[in-house]
């Protein structure tokens, strides 16, 4: 039985109206009610005033043409009064423009010009409708990536499956996600193994390989086999519940454009009447000032910044990019210099343990076996190597007493009753660690971990990490689009820095540094002018993430702590994800100059048009409405940015790196020591 996705009630009252900002009266609470509304009146009023222009042209018969364009004014400019009124009766949240076009509508019906009224309202109907639609799809686009999570879960009970509501699921609780069906919460793989469709949530395109032991993400969907989940996260907690909140914060900032628009708004209006009326005084041409009321109405220009962020912000959570504020956004075009973590961003982030070199008389399974239990207190991507090391060889791991922690030097603690260090070997030599009869090979590309007894070296450790697929590419990228400072800042030894340096096209990095060294590395290039992008994991970044023009948090899927410590949430690990965020600000910010300056260029145009006498009020709202709509296409197109970058992060199960390998031979060799 196939699971069918409903609305999650997350979402259910939020606000996801206003997404073109304040004084787009297109996309208001109702909006698709007001969109059938106008086409009940753009019909029937069509429809009265094709029969006023029959009877007035063909017909020959101007009293029953008349009465007929009298209902097809009513009918086809009420709506447009009725928005007007709306927009009143907003005050400071309506930018009061489009009144300008229902006061040409009732100057138009007053002056008895029933027929031009009629036709004027029916062409800014069409362009409305128009306009409505593009909002309403635009503001779809974005709701589909919200709207994705199944209102049912199947728990397992000591009775069976029960179905519950999916709002209702808690920590602890097991779920079973059969094929087809949307996985309900954030949790684990307890049993059976599937492929999980990611896209809404990472943008990942290809379908992920999940068996035991796998993390799966709220809204993702199980595409092949049957599979038991246990929740750690469900509802607004979850990872979607989180993107969910991105999105609608994002779709409520406004862009710089539209801040200028409302700062000035309240004076245009009465400008734009006063012009009007002045025009009626010397030419007492009623018509020219319809005409003039419905060129000056610049709708248009209240779209071009909205409308273009909306489609960009779709294109972005497309790609599993979260954008918390479309100022972030407009700051992307303007990176000029970036500074990157190495574990976990330039690289995988898996340390695997590649060699091990005991000390003369150390046995080798006592030096993993001392290591791995010390480590086994630790959350450090190094002690998770090591664990898993020991884990695989049947380690039988020791208890550890009055355990420490130095950040970014090493941990100490007790150990069957000595004294034991394990960490970097300036460190140890700090601690006055005897290194004699310890053999130091620092191969290229390895970081050394040195172990310590009661102040005498037991032997070393060696871990390699990975380059991430396509980190190099990336950077590339970041290059050629003007980039000039790529910073690579690690706690590791200056041998793998330095490989992984040369590898991924990096122009500066640190090796060795602390976590306070980013932060003044960031500081240090904002001083020299440059805008300063921050990318990283988020647990250990804070500092430098919240100094950096804009922070981008990598793999941002199932942390809370990346989701929140960033102003902006990459979802997936693909670096190419920053070089396309900063070609969607330069696109953005191009579109937008484009809707601008075209509109301008409109608005003086007609007016000069105006001015010798060649433009009807038919012809204005003919000509507004195409200016609106040609806005809106335009914007549009942001919606297609990114649809050449692909998933550089998709790992193929027959591919095996030389450094799995080589820990897949000591796991041999630690496990024959062990036995």
């Amino acid at each position: 039985m196939t699971q069918v996705a409903q609305t999650d009630p997350i979402i259910d009252n939020a606000d996801t109206s206003n997404l073109f900002g304040p004084g787009f009266v297109h996309a208001e609470d109702d909006a698709e009610r007001k969109v059938d509304f106008k086409i009940i009146a753009s019909l029937f009023g069509g429809m009265f005033l094709i029969a006023a222009v029959i009877s007035n042209w063909v017909m020959d018969t101007p009293e029953q043409g008349g009465i007929l364009a009298i209902f097809a004014a009513f009918l086809l400019g009420l709506p447009i009064v009725i928005d007007a009124i709306k927009g009143l009766g907003q005050g400071a949240r309506s930018s009061h423009m489009e009144e300008l076009i229902a006061l040409a509508i009732i100057a138009s019906f007053a002056s008895q010009q029933y027929l031009e009224c009629g036709a004027v309202a029916f062409f800014m109907l069409i362009s409305s409708f128009v306009e409505d639609r593009a909002a309403v799809g635009a503001r779809k686009t974005i709701e589909s990536l919200i709207r994705i999570t199944p209102t049912r879960a199947f728990k397992l009970t000591e009775q069976g499956e029960v179905p519950i509501d999916a709002k209702d699921l808690r920590p602890g609780d097991v779920v079973v996600v059969r094929p087809g069906d949307n996985i309900p919460g954030d949790g684990v793989i307890k049993t059976g193994s599937s492929t999980i469709d990611q896209a809404h949530i990472t943008g990942e395109s290809v379908p992920v390989e999940k068996t035991v032991g796998d993390e799966v993400f709220s809204g993702t969907i199980n595409e092949s086999g049957r599979i038991e989940v246990e929740i750690t996260r469900a509802g607004k907690d979850s990872t979607l519940g989180q993107v969910q909140q991105l999105i609608l914060q994002a779709a409520e900032t406004r862009p710089a454009v539209v801040r200028i628009l409302e700062r000035y708004a309240a004076y245009y209006t009465p400008t734009v009447l006063m012009i009007a009326f002045i025009v009626y005084v010397f030419t007492q041409d009623l018509n020219k000032c319809i005409s003039l009321l419905l060129i000056a109405c610049p709708c248009a220009i209240i779209l071009s910044g909205p409308t273009a962020m909306v489609a960009a912000l779709s294109a972005a959570a497309r790609l599993g990019v979260m954008i918390k504020s479309v100022t972030d956004l407009e700051v992307g075009r303007r990176v000029t210099a970036i500074v990157l973590d190495k574990t976990g961003t330039l690289t995988v982030g898996k340390l695997s343990v590649t060699r091990m070199k005991p000390a003369e008389g150390i046995d080798g399974a006592d030096l993993l076996q001392i290591c791995a239990s010390l480590e086994e207190s630790s959350k450090h991507p190094v002690a998770r190597a090591i664990n898993d090391v020991a884990r695989k060889a049947n380690v039988q791991l020791l208890p550890v007493s009055n355990f420490q922690e130095v950040a970014g030097r090493g941990v100490s603690g007790t150990v069957d009753g000595q004294h034991i260090l394990v960490g970097r070997e300036k460190w140890l030599r700090e601690q006055d660690v005897d290194m004699t009869g310890v053999e130091i090979d620092e191969d290229e590309g390895l970081s050394l971990l040195f172990v310590a007894r009661n102040g005498k070296a037991l032997g070393w450790l060696g871990l390699a990490d990975t380059a991430r697929r396509g980190s190099a590419g990336a950077m590339e990228d970041l290059a050629e689009l003007g980039v000039q400072r790529r910073v690579m800042i690690t706690g590791d030894l200056w041998s793998p820095a330095r490989r992984i340096a040369a590898d991924m096209n990096i122009t500066d990095f640190e090796a060795e540094a602390l976590p306070g060294h980013k932060l003044e590395m960031v500081k240090l290039l904002k001083e020299k002018g440059h805008t300063v992008a921050v990318v990283g994991d988020g647990v250990n970044d804070g500092p430098a993430l919240a100094a950096g023009d804009i922070s981008i948090a990598m793999g941002a899927a199932g942390s809370d702590v990346a989701i929140h410590s960033a102003s902006i949430a990459l979802m997936n690990n693909n670096l190419n994800r920053i070089a396309f965020l900063i070609r969607l600000s330069r696109a953005t910010t191009g579109v937008i100059r484009q809707n601008l300056i075209g509109v301008i260029v409109y608005i003086f145009f007609m007016l000069v048009l105006l001015s010798l006498g060649w433009v009807t009020p038919l012809i204005a709202a003919m000509c507004h409405g195409a200016s609106s709509i040609i806005v809106v296409f335009n914007s549009a197109r942001l919606i297609r940015e990114g649809e050449d970058v692909t998933d550089t992060e998709i790992e193929h199960d027959h591919e095996r790196s030389a450094t799995q390998a080589a820990a897949a031979r000591l796991e041999t060799v630690a496990m024959s020591s062990a036995t």
